[in-house]
């Protein structure tokens, strides 16, 4: 994963649609009367925030793809069940967070996807969660 520093001196406006539906469209609803600053409305850390595009298909089951992009907030706290990406004996990795083996000296980082197995982290391993991903961008076509 290769991981960029976000722009975030600038506005950015965007033409917003305040809902869209997914069944059948309002006709009263034709027309953008709002606006969304990328920078301002989705990124709450700008000096935290990073972007990282992501490599493999080992979180396909959560809709992460090949080439999509991780926003990565690294002033995050990381929980238990958060989209982390971890810096791991020298790579960096994007997987769920388990905590629930904490206790027994280990905790693990799952993909999603059952041809990967789970990666068991212990105090051997060079281990830091590097941030959370807060939003994933998709390209569709």
């Amino acid at each position: 994963m290769k991981l960029i520093k976000g722009e975030f001196e600038e506005k950015l406006n965007l033409l917003f649609a305040p809902s869209i539906r997914a069944g059948f469209p309002s006709p009263a609803e034709d027309y953008m009367n709002d606006s969304l600053d990328f920078n301002k409305d989705l990124i709450k850390h700008p000096e935290a925030t990073f972007y990282g595009r992501v490599e493999g298909d080992s979180m396909i089951n959560l809709g992460i793809d090949e080439g999509d992009i991780a926003v990565i907030d690294r002033s995050i706290e990381a929980e238990h069940g958060d989209l982390v990406v971890a810096y791991v004996n020298n790579e960096f990795t994007i997987k769920m967070l388990d905590l629930t083996h904490r206790k027994e000296g280990f905790i693990e980082l799952k993909p999603a996807n059952p041809k990967y197995p789970s990666f068991r982290i212990d105090e051997y391993d060079k281990f830091e969660v590097w941030g959370v991903v807060i939003w994933t961008i998709k390209k569709w076509k």
